[in-house]
């Protein structure tokens, strides 16, 4: 079954391109949409041209939720229910290793994981009807019965432990940490897991955060060979192993606070490549200048070798060999960021220049053949955004769980092409204060960065 299963993986993508693109360009996405009785939201696209299906279930769990000493306790829990099942309605407890083997057995998989804002589950799994129930079936009661074992989490928090004591050599993790903490300011979008934050995690922790994966906050999206009687069958099994709960509203969490004024971050270390990140909060997703951020990104850093920084940082200064800029929006203003990597004696020259563009950008914005060029591309890649299952779904769960409208995707590539020169100026004037960013720098002289 798994060879199967395999098999069919592989040639899962570009068929779903063909049967996607074989109707007219910008063919609508029919996404259906319904509210169970217990409050989950469900999200489907029928693909019905390969017998799989995939499912992600969100929740409002994620790293945000975390007490400011307890740092990675989203993580750690989305991690720990694959670590075994409680014994249950006359189903018999699963260590980490027979519930292994009871996926490997099914072809199927079935993982857990939690970022910034959710805490995600994800199902895969052939629709054949001998198999589909019995996926279900597992996947709920890991959903709903994780066993938490202490004795596994106590091996767990040391191999943790020594992944990040191994990371905390590397340049990169050092600077990544240090440009974390000053953008966001003491928000948990900043938070770190360290081996202290670890120590201080418990599996009741574990357990007290678990209680917010409840049906009535669930967004189940769900793509495949499944039509919508069959979906809401699909989300009702998946998550009927849950307590119902009362479903309280949570506890908001604050917005990232703005940058005051600038902030330079010089740490010495030892390496052969400097180490530069610049930047500040971003903008949250929910924003209507998403889409003139969007375009005027790939043209500032987002666009690789053809962006304005890479032009002016690698090719006519051959100061490092890549340099990006992103943007980062969640439930917060995420942060916007711009790396490089360059040699520590050139750290300054390649800071200001970095620092000289994007002043330039912010203040002149791009010109109509940056904009022609920019929207080409993004306009003739869109497709390939598509171009399977499982990206497919990854879209799906966007539009779930950022509210966003259920035509988001056919619209995508109209909302591009609208998108003028001014209103990309006008954007970045609104959302970056150059004067007032962070910089950090990991790898050269500290003297060498300032100006």
């Amino acid at each position: 079954m798994t060879r199967t299963m395999n098999t069919l993986f592989k040639w899962a993508a570009p068929a779903f391109v063909a049967a996607s693109l074989a109707a007219p360009a910008h063919a609508a996405l029919p996404i259906q949409k319904w509210q169970q009785a217990s409050g989950a939201q469900v999200f489907l696209v029928e693909s019905p041209s390969l017998p799989i299906v995939d499912v992600e279930l969100d929740f409002d769990a994620g790293d945000r939720r975390d007490p400011a000493d307890k740092a990675g306790l989203a993580s750690v829990t989305a991690e720990m229910t694959s670590k075994g099942l409680l014994a249950r309605d006359g189903q018999p407890a699963l260590d980490e290793n027979q519930l292994s083997e009871a996926w490997a057995d099914l072809g199927a998989g079935f993982g857990a994981s939690a970022g910034a804002d959710r805490m995600s589950f994800t199902l895969r799994s052939l629709t054949y009807p001998d198999l589909l129930p019995k996926a279900v079936a597992l996947a709920a009661r890991q959903l709903g019965e994780p066993s938490f074992p202490e004795n596994i989490w106590e091996r767990e928090r040391q191999r943790l432990s020594a992944s990040i004591r191994e990371a905390n050599t590397r340049p990169g993790t050092v600077a990544g940490r240090a440009f974390s903490q000053a953008v966001y300011s003491g928000h948990p979008y900043g938070y770190e897991t360290t081996e202290e934050s670890l120590s201080h995690i418990s599996v009741a922790d574990m357990k007290e955060v678990y209680k917010l994966v409840q049906p009535c906050r669930a967004k189940v999206s769900i793509v495949g060979a499944v039509n919508k009687a069959q979906a809401d069958q699909i989300a009702t099994a998946l998550l009927a192993r849950l307590p119902a709960g009362s479903c309280t509203p949570l506890p908001a969490v604050p917005e990232v606070p703005a940058l005051k004024a600038a902030a330079e971050r010089d740490i010495p270390f030892q390496a052969a490549q400097a180490q530069v990140l610049i930047g500040q909060p971003g903008y949250k997703r929910s924003d209507p200048d998403y889409f003139p951020l969007l375009v005027g990104n790939y043209i500032l850093g987002g666009g690789g070798f053809v962006s304005r920084l890479s032009q002016e940082v690698r090719e006519k200064r051959g100061l490092s060999y890549s340099v990006y800029s992103y943007f980062n929006p969640g439930m917060h203003a995420g942060a916007f960021t711009l790396g490089l990597q360059t040699r520590p004696d050139q750290a300054a020259q390649a800071v200001q220049v970095s620092r000289d563009v994007l002043r330039r950008f912010v203040a002149e914005g791009p010109t109509e053949a940056e904009m022609k060029a920019a929207k080409d591309f993004m306009i003739g890649g869109f497709a390939l955004r598509i171009d399977s299952n499982s990206k497919l779904l990854d879209n799906l769960a966007n539009i779930a769980w950022n509210d966003l409208p259920l035509d988001y995707l056919d619209t995508w590539t109209k909302e591009v092409e609208k998108v003028t020169a001014a209103q990309v100026k006008a954007a970045f004037e609104r959302k970056l204060q150059p004067d007032r960013m962070v910089t950090v720098v990991v790898g050269a002289p500290v003297a060498s960065t300032r100006q």
